[in-house]
């Protein structure tokens, strides 16, 4: 397993996670671990998450009968 060194924190980020570390439950460590796991994660596909929330289809169907017909033009000529 690789290991990794975190070199020039600044105070304000070292303290922000160690508390968040706290908040969870976990060491500073695998506080870090959860971060980085997450930033580097493949995002979800689109469908993935369409399907997460509307479930599964075989598509849409769209009721278009109400389409209605372009005006007859104004007659300038009378």
């Amino acid at each position: 397993m690789a290991s990794l060194s975190i070199r020039k924190l600044d105070k304000e980020a070292y303290e922000q996670l160690r508390i968040q570390a706290a908040t969870h439950g976990v060491s500073m460590e695998e506080e870090a671990r959860q971060i980085i796991y997450q930033a580097v994660a493949a995002p979800k596909r689109i469908t993935n998450v369409f399907q997460q929330y509307f479930g599964h289809t075989n598509g849409i169907d769209l009721d278009i009968s109400d389409q209605r017909k372009p005006h007859e033009p104004t007659d300038f000529h009378e």
